[in-house]
């Protein structure tokens, strides 16, 4: 899965899924634009390149932002001469059932988990399209499957399946492909950020070997594995795909 010269955009490129992704994209050859809203941790993100680390850029921008998102797409495009791949690894997630589930809550799901993504693929599109390239959302296990308590990320994350979805039909005739992947419980920041104590994040690690048929949860790593061959030339002939990368967790009932 060479990616020598290819030139790709990363959003949530400061920790986890879109890290990892980031820095296998960098030792596969490629020119990498690093896009997240911390200036410290993406250049801690490029120190972690090494010598790959030289061709990259780092964009600080706030994704649910307008200009924000105009700036790290024609910013990539202007430092990197086009884009060949854009992987929309930003998402946040936040509890609460229908009965508590506040309008903030919600919108902020979708502003970040749909609505920047939509917006990327807008803007990144006139390049990719030249390029013949192709996008990598990551979504969620939790966009194709219901879980109890988490109401707004559910449809959030089902929401931008479904674009994915859409959308692949309407870009294929333009030779740019569009995939999603879905992973399960994963060993990022992303339940601390929402709130979760470290005690009760250990706690719902332990369950996680309960609910994941493999009997662990997964690495960002692993994610990145999967994101990198989608957005690969080995890839030519996947589109409009969500790729569960769960460990067997879409197949059990929610428990």
């Amino acid at each position: 899965m060479g990616f020598e010269g290819k030139a790709v955009l990363v959003t949530g490129a400061t920790s986890g899924i879109g890290r990892a992704a980031a820095l296998k994209f960098v030792a596969a050859g490629a020119r990498v634009a690093l896009v997240g809203r911390n200036a410290d941790a993406l250049e801690a993100t490029r120190a972690a390149m090494g010598q790959g680390g030289a061709g990259a850029v780092a964009i600080r921008a706030d994704v649910t932002r307008e200009e924000d998102v105009t700036r790290a797409v024609d910013g990539a495009v202007s430092a990197l001469g086009g884009l060949d791949v854009v992987v929309c690894g930003a998402g946040v997630i936040g509890t609460g059932s229908i009965e508590n589930t506040t309008a903030e809550l919600w919108d902020q799901m979708m502003a970040v988990n749909v609505r920047s993504v939509f917006r990327l693929v807008q803007r990144a599109l006139p390049s990719l399209v030249v390029r013949k390239g192709n996008v990598v959302v990551v979504s969620s296990v939790n966009g194709q499957r219901a879980f109890p308590n988490v109401l707004a990320y559910c449809c959030s994350k089902a929401a931008v399946d479904q674009l994915v979805m859409c959308t692949s039909l309407e870009l294929a005739p333009k030779g740019v492909r569009i995939n999603a992947v879905n992973p399960g419980v994963t060993r990022t920041n992303l339940h601390r950020r929402s709130g979760m104590s470290e005690a009760d994040y250990a706690a719902f690690v332990e369950r996680s070997r309960t609910t994941h048929p493999i009997g662990r949860i997964g690495e960002p790593e692993e994610v990145a594995d999967m994101i990198l061959f989608l957005a690969s030339d080995q890839a030519a002939m996947i589109t409009g795909n969500c790729v569960f990368v769960d460990g067997g967790r879409h197949n059990t009932c929610a428990r």
